[in-house]
């Protein structure tokens, strides 16, 4: 069973994880000082999203997550859109979020991309085996975790900060006040995951009470994480900032030998995201071979406490055939990114449409899914053209849902 502390943590590494690596250089990028209300917006956007994830998973605790919201709230074809809709969108963020880390071991050791590819495969494996053992195993793993990366982040934000200057703060919009807006559709990969979680609800040990108490918990961190992050990267590092920020911010504060401390710090985060991302996938996977939206070869594990062995190696083993496409190819990061944060957007969309319709009128976590899906709307427009990925996933689970769907019993009910 999972416990506040670890509910917590998994939190922390879903939505904290690999953003803070890479996410203030590419936002700055895209909109200069401006981006800094780009962070604030996402930061304030998932007090709702999470208060909203929250109550559903305290309300309707299954494996199967968003996708259980949607299947009570719609029926069996939203379920398998916005299933598929995370479930596959994992293997294409996984390279990604590994090469994030990889890159900076390669600042590190050297071998440029060959280390960077090397690290990615390596922790792509760590994290597969670690949630092997179950959830027990990648709970105590994820509170490890989170508390030595919050400890390594305080420490670069806290050091940097006396050498801040406002000078860095103009020109504060370079690139024009629309900017804003493409930067927050790259910041969307760095606040995805309060969802995730959601699929683990039945695995804790008083849902109703402990899942909202580490969504706060977690909500708290990320924010006070998040900002000081980004503020500290714009105010110090102003417009010559790399694109590894954290690294330089610790060279800043410490005025030491530094690539190494950024590397483990990269290798952290990235563990956290991909473990809670893994296990989150690979029990919603069993849930939708359970439900009929998947073949019922998945559905084993689906039961809480149980391993979900078969839809992990599944995920295992495409995100292992997305990294040789990244390798084979050179796609960048970046690309991946936002594919990835296109069909997060979908699944915040559907899961707050569930959450508006499900959770009792006249209550505050009904009033945060109306702003919540109302933000997913506007996010879905900024994302652009790249939301045609998550078209595709949702075409593909619609035809799977018309030619192979059967008829499954019904989801657990309520919890009371």
């Amino acid at each position: 069973m999972i416990t506040v502390p670890q509910g917590a943590a998994l939190s922390i590494g879903a939505v904290l994880g690999t953003g803070v690596i890479a996410l203030p250089a590419l936002a700055a990028q895209t909109a200069g000082p401006a981006s800094l209300i780009a962070w604030a917006a996402l930061v304030a956007l998932s007090v709702p999203l999470a208060a909203t994830f929250a109550a559903l998973g305290a309300r309707y605790p299954d494996a199967g997550g968003v996708a259980t919201y949607a299947r009570t709230a719609f029926g069996r074809r939203a379920a398998a859109v916005v299933g598929w809709s995370f479930y596959f969108a994992v293997p294409v963020g996984a390279p990604a979020a590994a090469l994030f880390g990889g890159a900076y071991v390669a600042a590190a050791l050297g071998g440029g991309t060959r280390t960077a590819l090397l690290t990615a495969a390596g922790l792509m494996l760590a994290v597969t085996v670690g949630n092997l053992g179950g959830v027990r195993v990648s709970g105590r793993l994820q509170l490890g975790l989170a508390a030595l990366l919050i400890a390594l982040l305080l420490t670069a934000t806290l050091t940097a900060l006396p050498h801040a200057r406002t000078a860095n703060l103009h020109p504060f919009a370079p690139h024009g006040w629309w900017a804003i807006g493409p930067a927050a559709a790259v910041l969307v990969w760095g606040f995805a995951g309060w969802e995730a979680v959601t699929s683990l609800a039945a695995d804790f040990r008083r849902p109703r009470r402990d899942l909202p108490r580490a969504t706060a918990i977690a909500l708290v961190v990320v924010a006070v994480l998040y900002l000081a992050i980004a503020a500290a990267s714009v105010l110090v590092l102003g417009p010559a900032m790399s694109d590894a920020p954290l690294a330089e911010l610790l060279a800043v504060g410490t005025g030491g030998r530094v690539r190494p401390i950024a590397a483990g710090a990269a290798l952290l985060l990235t563990l956290g995201t991909m473990n809670a991302y893994y296990a989150g996938a690979a029990k919603l996977g069993a849930a939708l071979g359970r439900d009929g939206a998947l073949p019922a070869w998945f559905a084993r594990g689906s039961a809480p406490g149980a391993v979900p062995r078969r839809s992990l190696l599944v995920v295992a083993c495409l995100g292992a055939a997305s990294l040789v496409v990244v390798a084979a190819t050179g796609t960048g990061t970046r690309a991946l990114v936002l594919l990835t944060s296109g069909c997060f957007v979908l699944v915040y969309l559907v899961g707050s449409a569930a959450a508006v319709r499900l959770l009792p009128r006249g209550t505050w976590a009904r009033r945060c899914a109306v702003v919540a899906f109302a933000s997913a709307v506007a996010l879905l427009v900024v994302t652009g053209w790249y939301v045609l990925g998550t078209v595709v996933i949702a075409a593909g689970a619609l035809l799977s849902e018309k030619f192979f769907g059967r008829t499954v019993d019904p989801v657990p009910a309520r919890l009371t």
